[in-house]
């Protein structure tokens, strides 16, 4: 198996995705990848972080999944303390404004990110938190 056709993880994601415009790292597992760039709510720090998208309209939809863990990933907490964002698509860069979906807008994005992700089904399942949707609003 070819370095590229190694499945990438964390920071070794977020590496190979920035240094190749995303020709590496953009379609991971057979789906579209961003870079999300937040600011640590603690440490004021920048964290990087390679996340499944879908779109919905203009806007960016993230799942704060965590693999159906019991706590919200970090990338999530930091965003909801500060939700002005970096956001990478392939070569694409932008900010963005983060918010967490209403319960309305939950139900019609699940949907759409299962249709991308089948498992956050099952992550849910795993775990009694509710999952957050995530919406990026591209700024102007």
């Amino acid at each position: 198996m070819a370095d590229h056709d190694r499945p990438l993880f964390g920071e070794e994601h977020v590496r190979a995705y920035e240094e190749t415009n995303g020709e590496v790292g953009y379609i991971w597992q057979g789906h579209p990848t961003l870079v999300l760039t937040t600011t640590g709510r603690v440490t004021g720090k920048t964290r990087k972080h390679a996340l499944l998208f879908g779109r919905d309209g203009d806007d960016i939809v993230l799942v704060a999944s965590k693999g159906g863990y019991p706590e919200n990933p970090q990338w999530y907490e930091n965003l909801r303390a500060n939700p002005v964002v970096g956001v990478q698509i392939e070569a694409h860069r932008f900010r963005a404004k983060a918010r967490t979906a209403d319960p309305d807008e939950k139900h019609r994005l699940w949907s759409l990110m299962t249709e991308i992700w089948p498992s956050y089904d099952d992550y849910q399942k795993r775990t009694e938190r509710d999952i957050p949707v995530v919406i990026l609003t591209p700024e102007a």
